[in-house]
């Protein structure tokens, strides 16, 4: 049977919750950090593009490590890191061309990820507190949607990234809480 998580020990839930306790923390100063550098393509705000999907390749790594040290396999989560690292250099070479390249670029990336995500938080649904990772996957597509056409329109700005970001922080802040709920017997 080829699962996308086919591990459910108990250690998983733990290792989970940290990570997704982390992410919420980087997405929260990360979406701090891009509002604060405005809506252009300044210096701080390109570092800060390509940050962010890297550490979704690292906290994908994580997360893979964790679920084979639990003799599980993560096919979605191997895909993500590929989606991710694609999406570093995506935004590297749309950072050169304006806003408007970078959100279509963001688009993309938020509409694939999310997509795997939803799989991946329905696939783990028996660990308790993956239904926000459900949820997340499903905005984080309807998002990319609405990035890729505002690269269309006069409105075009970064800012509204940010709250992109913060609102998936908020999504693995509620998953790591309520796996902690599910740990303990919730």
């Amino acid at each position: 049977m080829d699962t996308l998580v086919s591990s459910t020990s108990a250690t998983a839930p733990v290792a989970l919750r940290k990570l997704y306790f982390l992410r919420f923390a980087f997405a929260a100063v990360w979406a701090a950090l891009l509002f604060a550098a405005g809506g252009t393509l300044g210096p701080v705000a390109v570092t800060l593009l390509l940050v962010y999907p890297l550490f979704d390749v690292a906290a994908a790594i994580v997360d893979i490590r964790s679920v084979r040290a639990d003799g599980g396999d993560a096919p979605a989560l191997r895909v993500n890191v590929a989606i991710s690292s694609l999406a570093v250099v995506g935004l590297a070479v749309a950072a050169t061309s304006g806003v408007p390249a970078v959100l279509r670029v963001w688009g993309v990336w938020a509409i694939t990820s999310g997509i795997v995500q939803l799989v991946a938080g329905a696939t783990r649904r028996k660990l308790g507190g993956q239904w926000a990772m459900i949820i997340s996957g499903a905005v984080s597509t309807v998002a990319g949607a609405s990035f890729f056409a505002q690269a269309g329109g006069d409105d075009a700005s970064l800012t509204s990234l940010a709250g992109y970001a913060f609102l998936g922080g908020v999504f693995f802040l509620v998953s790591a809480l309520r796996l902690n709920r599910a740990r303990n017997g919730a």
